[in-house]
């Protein structure tokens, strides 16, 4: 008990934040209830998205109802990949990537065969709420499939890797790049197997990573380091990022990006209860830094200064350098357990 005690303490003074913490100081704190919709439901946070010209994969169509699943030939026309998921989903669940045709059948992108009538049947079942938040009735989003900028193909496995940027009050406070695993069947979820690598946020440069708990240096499938690998268009995140506190309204959120070859820097959704093992990823706590922005908001609420995104990536306390990498993943998988 007293060893868990020291660990706890530990764990604080580095600046680590719990997820009581994260909820009663943050979550409840600054994201008000009644902006839940636009966040939790991918269709309206694709909406708001596209009205304030913020960049999001084309929406091919909604299917809300059974009776509109009869639609389905006429929403993918001659397209021979997409991608169907769920409106209301969580942690990558009844999502369904397309990569291919093959002769009256699909091809999905871990290389399975799949009828027509199976991707119906998989529209039935996230229509009947099998994957949304609460078990409610859902919709499902049929949209373009994204393709990964070439950079990624030496440190990811068949799906998309993306980048999420925890985001406080419109000011970016840490990132990390999520990389698809065999083991995670091709999906960016780290409770599915994907590898989570922390991003230094001054520079878009990637650190080390973690898998299922443990630090790695290199992936599992492709064995290429998946450190020091400047991702391309790095003040373009930033910016996407701290955008999206004027486009959804909640103040504490994740910003869950990719980096399509073509299109570029493309919002995927965004998360009011984003999660902690971010701070495994980059071996660094929240704390401090979401500190540093109350302090600043605190500074400039007293001078009446307001500031834009632009200026709000170049905070220097939420890009500081990521000067010295402190060794916390032991400590960390087990208050994360």
């Amino acid at each position: 008990m007293l060893g868990l005690w020291k660990t706890w303490k530990a764990l604080e003074a580095k600046g680590i934040m719990g997820i009581n913490r994260r909820n009663a100081d943050y979550v409840l704190k600054y994201n008000k209830r009644h902006l839940y919709p636009i966040v939790d439901d991918k269709i309206i946070t694709k909406e708001r998205a596209i009205e304030a010209g913020i960049h999001v994969p084309e929406m091919y169509g909604v299917i809300s109802t059974e009776k509109e699943i009869d639609n389905l030939d006429k929403i993918i026309g001659e397209r021979s990949d997409f991608v169907v998921k769920p409106a209301q989903g969580a942690g990558g669940d009844g999502i369904l990537v397309i990569a291919d045709r093959f002769e009256d059948r699909f091809k999905t992108v871990s290389g399975k065969i799949v009828s027509h009538s199976e991707i119906e049947q998989q529209i039935s079942s996230i229509l009947s709420g099998l994957y949304s938040l609460g078990g409610h009735r859902d919709r499902a989003l049929i949209e373009y499939r994204v393709t990964p900028d070439s950079i990624f193909k030496s440190i990811s496995y068949e799906g998309v890797p993306d980048i999420r940027i925890i985001v406080l009050m419109g000011y970016p406070v840490m990132a990390m790049l999520r990389l698809p695993t065999r083991q995670s069947g091709g999906k960016a979820n780290l409770h599915q197997g994907a590898i989570g690598v922390g991003v230094d946020l001054a520079t878009g440069m990637t650190l080390r990573g973690t898998w299922l708990n443990n630090k790695i240096s290199k992936h599992p499938d492709t064995t290429n380091a998946v450190d020091g690998v400047q991702l391309p268009n790095w003040d373009g995140f930033m910016k996407l990022a701290a955008g999206c506190y004027e486009l959804c309204g909640l103040g504490y959120i994740g910003v869950d990006m990719v980096l399509d070859q073509d299109k570029g820097p493309l919002i995927l959704e965004l998360n009011a209860r984003p999660g902690l093992n971010i701070q495994i990823a980059n071996d660094c706590g929240l704390t401090h830094r979401a500190h540093a922005v109350e302090a600043r908001l605190e500074e400039l609420a007293a001078k009446g200064i307001q500031e834009n995104a632009e200026e709000r990536t170049r905070f220097p306390g939420t890009v500081r350098p990521h000067s010295a990498r402190r060794n916390l993943i032991q400590r960390l998988a087990i208050v994360s357990r």
